[in-house]
């Protein structure tokens, strides 16, 4: 059975905007909401989304009272997650997949969002790994990220060219593409959002402020899987605000060429995905080429 793919938006459909997560500046909400009503949509703020509670945007009950109301709405017709942070994965014991399913809707956001986007896959609904609400603030309807969201929300199936890269692996290689932020995707690691079981994935990565060794260590968890005897292809991201080891003269990248040399598979490094202003839309779960060359690299979604 395919990957369900939640309908297409038209101008009018409402987009909710929930926080999930850690808590959110109520400027940047509101930025949002001003830049979706802008664009065509008719933004519906949740009751909680503004909130603080701690370092979460609400306790866990305010929080999955906002997310389920969301997703069980009819009329709204996709769910913008105000930032990552730290919080989400509360929610998956509280999201039964009969819910999802039932509700197919777009799930857009990134970092500890990354929870809620293997709940999709376990699911077997697709998401968009895209910016949220700080870059649709400060960015604005213009940005051409922000405007690459809400045409990946009407339909249009992107296609993305990076320059070339020393570290780039060429090949080419068709498949699911599925990842996110590493750290919370191994966090998952044996329960059954563990989204590393795919077979025959398109795999991304990006994270922000883990040190070196600790990226290799999730690599070995991988490795001593046998994960890379699954996957067909392979694209880095960006990984941003670490400090490099002292004592090793390597870096996030560089490690991670080591790591995966013995991997006959296309590898993509540099790739505009995750904590930084060029933060492509990727559908999770959308079926992609990779096609990497000496030229650069190219992701078709198809």
């Amino acid at each position: 059975m395919g990957i369900i793919y939640p309908d297409r938006l038209y101008p009018g459909a409402k987009i909710g905007i929930t926080s999930p997560a850690g808590a959110v500046r109520p400027e940047y909400i509101e930025g949002a909401a001003q830049v979706i009503a802008e664009s065509g949509f008719i933004p519906v703020v949740m009751p909680h989304a503004k909130e603080r509670y701690g370092s979460y945007s609400g306790s866990l009950e305010n929080r999955l009272a906002d997310f389920m109301a969301a997703l069980t709405d009819n009329d709204i017709k996709a769910i913008l997650c105000g930032r990552g942070g730290y919080g989400a994965v509360h929610l998956l014991e509280y999201l039964p997949e009969s819910i999802i399913t039932q509700n197919p809707k777009w799930l857009i956001g990134f970092s500890d969002i990354s929870a809620l986007h293997a709940a999709w896959w376990h699911a077997g609904v697709a998401s968009l790994h895209a910016p949220m609400c700080k870059h649709l603030t400060l960015r604005g309807k213009n940005d051409s990220y922000t405007q690459l969201l809400f045409k990946t929300l009407c339909g249009e199936k992107p296609t993305y060219k990076t320059p070339p890269n020393g570290l780039n692996r060429t090949g080419v290689a068709t498949g699911s593409i599925i990842g996110g932020n590493f750290a919370v995707l191994s966090g998952l690691i044996g329960s059954k959002y563990d989204i590393f079981r795919q077979k025959d994935m398109i795999l991304f990565i990006e994270d922000i402020s883990e040190p070196v060794y600790k990226v290799e260590r999730m690599l070995y968890t991988l490795k001593l899987n046998g994960v890379f005897e699954n996957i067909r292809g392979m694209i880095v991201g960006q990984f941003c605000n670490y400090t490099a080891d002292k004592d090793n003269d390597e870096d996030i990248p560089m490690m991670i060429s080591r790591m995966t040399a013995n991997y006959d598979i296309p590898i993509s490094f540099d790739f505009p995905i995750g904590h930084v202003d060029e933060n492509v839309t990727i559908i999770e779960g959308g079926d992609v080429k990779l096609s990497v060359t000496k030229i650069g690299t190219e992701l078709k979604f198809i």
